[in-house]
């Protein structure tokens, strides 16, 4: 298993997902930043069941970095409650793996 990690937040609007993305990657806490419009999110919500088109952000990282991320996510982040998931790589292109970690340095 790589040190590698996805972490997985979605935001309402496209505006929000691109500051976010600028930021983390500018900040160096992501080497990449996916921003996938059209998600539709079904959920409960101060016991009320919601559904809201949404945009979902796929961000590259490593463990070392997550701590500082969800920290600044947070703060970035217009939602009271970010959605804040991290999926280890298991496995991937050594080359690609080798980015992340430079990127992030």
């Amino acid at each position: 298993m790589s040190n590698m990690v996805i972490c997985l937040t979605t935001v309402a609007k496209i505006r929000d997902a691109e500051r976010i993305a600028k930021t983390l990657v500018a900040e160096r806490l992501v080497a990449c930043v996916n921003v996938v419009p059209g998600v539709v999110s079904h959920y409960r919500w101060k016991n009320k069941i919601c559904r809201e088109k949404e945009i979902l952000l796929i961000l590259k990282t490593t463990m070392k970095k997550t701590a500082a991320l969800e920290k600044r996510l947070k703060n970035l982040h217009p939602y009271e409650l970010p959605e804040f998931i991290l999926l280890p790589i298991e496995k991937g292109s050594k080359d690609y793996l080798a980015w992340i970690a430079k990127s992030v340095g």
